[in-house]
Formats: structure tokens, C-alpha cells, sequence
């Protein structure tokens, strides 16, 4: 069994219970799935309507950026740490 820990940005953060989870699976979307599953909400927030990450989102991966195209389909650790951020934009 594959355990990641999510974490969200503050503003991520706000819309699930906890802004860290420890979560199964075996690819940064399988563990995202998990999580999706307990707040549709948060879904919409980092997936677009055909499923693929939101073009202002980023996914680090045990400290490296994942490129965007690539980063949902992209394995997991037994101890990876997964930070999912939203872009701000604005002045």
C-alpha cells in the first residue's frame, strides 16, 4: 500500500477538513481521487470539466515541480508528499 500525504494551500486548504491528508494510491491522480471522492467541491477547484489539472494549478512532488501535462499520471512513493497549489494573479 501506497501512502502520500496531500497537502493544500491555504485556500485549497479551506475547502477540505484538514489541509494535509495521508492518502492511497499509486499515482498523483489516484491519490487525488481519494480525496475528491470526500469534496466534490475541491474537484472543481483543481480539475477542469474533461478532468486534466486547471491551467493556474501546480503539483510538487517530494520538493520537484511536475510538469502540468504530465503531473496526474505521474507514481507515487510510500512516503511521497504531494503540495497542490492554485496560482494567484492579480495586483
Amino acid at each position: 500500500m501506497v501512502m502520500a500525504t496531500v497537502h493544500f494551500t491555504a485556500r485549497l486548504g479551506a475547502l477540505v477538513p484538514a489541509k494535509q491528508a495521508r492518502v492511497d494510491g499509486a499515482t498523483v491522480r489516484d491519490v487525488l481521487k481519494h480525496i475528491f471522492a470526500q469534496n466534490a467541491q475541491l474537484k472543481g477547484y483543481v480539475l477542469d470539466e474533461q478532468g486534466r489539472l486547471r491551467k493556474h494549478v501546480c503539483v510538487f512532488l517530494d520538493g520537484e515541480r511536475l510538469a502540468h501535462d504530465a503531473a496526474l499520471a505521474t507514481c507515487v512513493g510510500p512516503q511521497s508528499e504531494i503540495y497542490v497549489m492554485q496560482a494567484l494573479s492579480g495586483g
